[in-house]
């Protein structure tokens, strides 16, 4: 079982950045493939980023290319996404996703979530 905690979030102006980080509780964090997904109020879940469990592969949805960033510290069992030029559509609660599989852009393609954190753009 794997306990994933996310954090970061809050609210900001559009054109901002902002991180939120996910923290798992496995020892074998280094093993999992990982990934962002967000949910708007009244929309599905949907893919932001993911990001194998090496950090050597990314992927990432045409929505966010170039303005978010993830990335990983395998030795503080740590992801992160780094948000920059924020639009008030980036607005949902991120969910942090793991899974011992292949990355993937699918989200049936995690076994393991977390709670949430919600983000919030003003325009």
């Amino acid at each position: 079982q794997v306990q994933l905690v996310e954090s970061g979030g809050g609210l900001v102006q559009a054109g901002g950045s902002l991180r939120v980080s996910c923290v798992a509780s496995k020892h074998t964090f280094s093993r999992l493939a990982m990934g962002w997904f967000r949910q708007a109020p009244g929309k599905e879940r949907e893919f932001v980023a993911a990001v194998s469990w090496s950090g050597g592969a990314t992927y990432y949805a045409d929505s966010v290319k170039g303005r978010f960033t993830i990335s990983r510290d395998n030795a503080k069992n740590t992801m992160y996404l780094q948000m920059n030029s924020l639009k008030p559509e980036d607005t949902a609660v991120y969910y942090c996703a793991a899974d011992p599989g292949i990355v993937t852009r699918t989200e049936s393609g995690y076994q393991y979530w977390g709670q949430g954190t919600q983000v919030t753009v003003s325009s």
